[in-house]
């Protein structure tokens, strides 16, 4: 379960958006790149299907799925 992906959502400045999936190593990454006012403006970020080259300074919010999948009611 420790590298099970994780669904996150990528709000961008101007309103666009990415949905990706994530295992739980790239998306501390991220959080902690997102942190640092010293890290780099381009975090690369290694998803489910392939690599995203992210700017940090046009990200405005990361949001992270925290419940388990469901199918049916």
């Amino acid at each position: 379960m420790a590298d099970r992906a994780i669904r996150v959502d990528i709000g961008f400045q101007g309103g666009q958006s990415l949905a990706v999936r994530v295992a739980q190593e790239p998306l501390k990454a991220l959080t902690a790149a997102l942190a640092d006012e010293g890290s780099a403006r381009w975090h690369e970020l290694k998803t489910e299907d392939s690599d995203v080259s992210l700017d940090l300074s046009q990200i405005v919010y990361v949001r992270v799925e925290t419940e388990e999948h469901r199918v049916g009611f």
